[in-house]
Parts: structure tokens; sequence; C-alpha cells
């Protein structure tokens, strides 16, 4: 059976630590906005039904332009103050029986990461991609003297966007939401609601420093 597929992709956020001076999806790499790579990435999906962006107050006039001749229709809508605020406003505005949501700052979700996971939403009610920790890890601060103790990696995973959840569950965990989640899943499991893992992607990176940007640029120029 068949369920409608909503894309969320949230791009409400400042991304000062990129230092582009403006809302860091607007920011061009190849000669292109970043924004676009992640919507496009959804529009090449056939089982991405719609496409809804959350954008900041203020900014609809240049994403509306920005999206104008895409192969899926994008409905706009505006965010909130906190990331949940942001992902609950494009819950709302979605019509899909599954919802997706991604961080429009990951600009390259493969078409089969989208479909894997939306395949994991169909299954079992949430699921999320994650890559596996590989980095030691200690505990310590810059400029100072590491501790001594180790910190055991196994087990430990990477979050990663799109987030797919059934659509009733997730508007629930969100509408309840009062700490503040740097993810989706965590207002899911704040609510008891399980979350099937699926495997991530490597280059499915976030652009968060000055130096995510020029990983994007290296990308976006291979793969063109």
């Amino acid at each position: 059976m068949s369920h409608r597929v909503s894309a969320v992709v949230l791009a409400a956020g400042k991304g000062t630590r990129v230092g582009a001076g403006k809302n860091k999806i607007f920011t061009e790499i190849a000669s292109r906005p970043l924004l676009l790579y992640a919507l496009s990435s959804f529009t090449r999906s056939a089982l991405v039904d719609e496409i809804v962006l959350v954008i900041a107050p203020g900014e609809e006039g240049v994403a509306s332009t920005l999206v104008e001749g895409m192969e899926k229709k994008i409905r706009i809508t505006r965010g909130g103050k906190e990331r949940q605020d942001s992902s609950l406003a494009g819950v709302a505005a979605a019509s899909g029986e599954i919802v997706l949501i991604h961080d429009g700052a990951r600009p390259f979700p493969s078409t089969d990461l989208i479909e894997r996971v939306i395949d994991g939403v169909a299954a079992h009610g949430a699921c999320v991609p994650v890559l596996p920790m590989a980095d030691t890890l200690r505990c310590g601060r810059i400029d100072d003297y590491l501790h001594s103790a180790s910190i055991d990696r196994a087990g430990l995973l990477r979050m990663q966007t799109p987030q797919g959840f059934k659509r009733d569950l997730i508007e629930q965990a969100l509408a309840k939401a009062t700490a503040e989640f740097t993810d989706d899943a965590s207002a899911a499991l704040a609510c008891e609601i399980p979350v099937w893992v699926i495997a991530g992607e490597e280059m499915n990176i976030k652009v968060t420093t000055k130096e995510d940007l020029l990983l994007a640029e290296m990308i976006a120029a291979a793969r063109a």
C-alpha cells in the first residue's frame, strides 16, 4: 500500500558559524545556492509527493524567487524561534501520511537514502539515517590537558537527516516538546516513540563552518 509522502526542508536558521553574513542556505556553491541542492534531491524522488520549505520570517520573497521553475512545486511556510517550532510549522503545512524532515544545510542526500528512509517509516513508524562514530573519543578542553579516561565509541552514532515519521507521531511529539532539541528524533524519543535506524551516507554532510562550505563546493563541482 502506497503512502503520500511530504518532505519538509528546514531553512529558517541563521547559520552564523559559516560567516556568510546572511542565511547560509542562500550562499552559492559551484554557482548555485546551497538550498537548491537539498531541494533538488527531493524533487528527483518519485516517492516524494510534495515539498514544504520552512524559511525564516522576512525571507519568503527571496525563497519564492529561488524555487521558481523547479520540477515539483515548493510550498513555503514560516519557521519559528526554535528548531522544533520550525519542524512543527513544516509538518502542519504538509499533507502526507509520511513526513520527512531534512536540514536544508545538508545539500547532498541521495535519492537512495531518501527512499530507504521512506521504506523504514512505512515499516516501523519512524526512521533515521546514522553513521557510526569512527574517531577516538576523549574528554577534555581546547588549550588544556586531556583526561586520561577514554570513551567507548561502540554504539555511538552520528545523526543525519532526512528523518522520517508517520505524520501523527511526529506532530504529537513536536507539539509536546518543551526542551530544545537538536533533531526531530530527540522529540520522538522523548515521547517514547521507537525510532528505527538505517545506514546514512558520508557525502550527506552538514554545512556548518567555512571549511564545510569548501568541502561542499568540491563535492558539487565533482558531481557537475
